[in-house]
């Protein structure tokens, strides 16, 4: 059994799209996905299944389309990827707001590299940006609303994403971690 971090874009943001998550984590169980958990509002999932990634992906979309209407992007990373993600960040340090300042993009597939040049391109100091496989590091000092990378992120590397700070990961990858 393998245990997954599955992320919806544009979930419950704003208002936009709701999703109840008491009822997501029912439809999910009832798709056969095992220990079903949510972390906050908007669209972070954890749970476990003997299905790949992108099986997983697939069901989930399937099951929010056919209970709640809603086409939405959805990645999924397996306990050990996410924990890569963790650990690779490279933009971490002490002094950081991780609600604010630090910003990881899951993008639904590797952007082909003269893609990351061009978001490389677009950066404007202070910010930082890295792209490593199929994550995008964000580190916005001024906070993300306030950033001019971010806003350009997707369509500079013409990939699907959906963007979480950094309190966000590090709680799903908890919740992943933790006892169920």
């Amino acid at each position: 059994m393998t245990s997954y971090a599955v992320l919806l874009r544009g979930i419950n943001v704003g208002g936009a799209r709701p999703l109840p998550m008491a009822a997501l984590r029912s439809a999910l169980t009832d798709a056969g996905l095992g220990d079903v958990r949510t972390y906050l509002q908007s669209g972070n999932v954890v749970l476990t299944s003997r299905k790949s990634a992108a099986s997983v992906a697939e069901t989930v979309e399937r099951e929010i389309s056919r209970t709640f209407h809603h086409d939405v992007t959805v990645i999924v990373r397996a306990e050990a990827a996410l924990a890569a993600v963790v650990a690779a960040n490279p933009f971490v340090r002490p002094d950081a707001d991780p609600g604010r300042q630090l910003h990881v993009g899951f993008l639904l597939e590797r952007p082909p590299s003269e893609r990351i040049e061009a978001l490389e391109a677009r950066r404007v100091a202070p910010e930082e940006v890295q792209v490593t496989g199929s994550e995008v590091y964000l580190w916005c000092p001024d906070g993300v609303g306030r950033s001019r990378l971010a806003p350009a992120l997707e369509r500079t590397l013409r990939v699907r994403m959906t963007v979480r700070n950094w309190r966000t990961v590090t709680e799903v990858m908890a919740l992943l971690a933790g006892p169920t």
